[in-house]
């Protein structure tokens, strides 16, 4: 989570502002001053703003979809290779969940577009390169000997942060897919992509826990005390239950429970996606063997131990477990997320515990639910106990 919420609050607060103006002026960046420019992306702008009747939607429309290429990508090369890194927009790094989110919008237009599918593949490169850096890190730097943060153990050169994330790996694995699926483009799947992926695979199974405790650990000098693993960055008991422990959540915000339920979906769903690249991709047969295999395990796991009976909503999914049978009923906005199963691909909207879990997480029974004279909506520990959180 590169910590968007400050852009998108003051996009919200501008948007307030113009809105009181007849005319709505861009926001945009001037033409020699954008990043990144696709013809494509430009043509897309004026169809939708031309079937958009609404002028002020039609205004954020035209100044939010292009802010990515506008404002945060830098290209170049990379051993004879594209080359992309996508900084959050307001922390000068590249953030595994941010960069691919960021870009997933214009992959439609990537089909027809040799620019934008330079763009991706660049960025399909330096996710490689930056988890083979470090696969617990979620987020990097720019230059491969830039500083990070200052916490131990001592971060490796070029990572700026190192909090351990499973849907972070996840992200990665699905641009990759979902890039490959809308181009059929398979030239960013060679022999170091090939080798991060197998990294991700063997980062998941040492962090399932059965073969004993992580070597991963985080601390942190700080007053927020959801800004690191408590017990000397080992964070709270789990038990091994077939399912990947996170130290993290999207948020950023320490676990409680370490057994990240929509974490794990999203797992499922992108290790079979990995199975399939490995399989078609790479020609290897052993390792798509191994990710169904995890695939399967986990998803018997999240069957058998994320379901709980609950009073008002009955048969739902938790947030969290820890193994040893307890369950954190909460949901945090931020994909992935209890609200995100369907769009993460784990259950469909019409699943029956999905629909009794979206009712609690659309409810006063979710803590981090909120509701107040102007809207409601899903916050997180991250913003605190009485705000909603945009993302969500």
């Amino acid at each position: 989570m590169g910590f968007a919420t400050a852009g998108s609050i003051a996009a919200l607060t501008e948007s307030r502002a113009f809105s009181r103006t007849p005319a709505f002026e861009t926001r945009r960046p001037a033409i020699g001053d954008r990043k990144f420019t696709s013809s494509s992306v430009e043509k897309q702008i004026i169809d939708v703003k031309s079937r958009i009747a609404d002028p002020e939607i039609s205004w954020l429309f035209e100044n939010c979809y292009p802010n990515t290429l506008d404002t945060t990508v830098f290209t170049g090369t990379r051993d004879g290779k594209p080359d992309s890194f996508v900084i959050t927009g307001d922390i000068d790094a590249l953030w595994l969940r941010d960069s691919t989110a960021q870009v997933t919008p214009y992959l439609p237009l990537a089909k027809t577009d040799e620019k934008l599918r330079l763009l991706i593949r660049g960025l399909i490169h330096r996710q490689a390169y930056c988890i083979l850096l470090d696969p617990y890190a979620n987020a990097f730097l720019k230059d491969p000997n830039g500083k990070g943060w200052d916490d131990k153990p001592a971060n490796k050169p070029g990572v700026h942060e190192r909090k351990w994330e499973v849907d972070s790996l996840c992200y990665a694995i699905r641009l990759s897919y979902q890039y490959w699926k809308t181009t059929g483009d398979v030239s960013p799947f060679d022999s170091e992509w090939a080798d991060a992926m197998r990294l991700i695979l063997k980062t998941f199974r040492v962090e399932q826990l059965k073969d004993g405790p992580s070597p991963y650990r985080f601390i942190r000098r700080t007053t927020d005390m959801f800004d690191a693993p408590p017990f000397q960055g080992e964070g709270y008991p789990a038990k091994p239950c077939g399912m990947i422990r996170s130290a993290f959540r999207p948020s950023d915000d320490s676990t409680i429970f370490s057994f990240l339920v929509p974490s794990n979906m999203f797992a499922v769903v992108e290790l079979r996606h990995l199975a399939e690249m490995f399989a078609s991709n790479v020609k290897d047969a052993a390792s798509a063997a191994d990710c169904r295999a995890m695939a399967d395990e986990i998803e018997r796991s999240i069957m058998l131990n994320a379901i709980v009976k609950h009073d008002q909503f009955g048969l739902m999914f938790a947030y969290g477990i820890d193994g040893y049978g307890n369950r954190l009923l909460i949901d945090d906005a931020n994909v992935p997320d209890l609200l995100s199963i369907p769009y993460l691909g784990f259950r469909p909207a019409s699943d029956a515990v999905y629909q009794n879990t979206r009712r609690f997480v659309l409810s006063d029974s979710n803590p981090y639910f909120a509701r107040g004279k102007a809207a409601e909506g899903i916050g997180s520990p991250h913003t605190g106990k009485r705000s909603i959180w945009p993302i969500g």
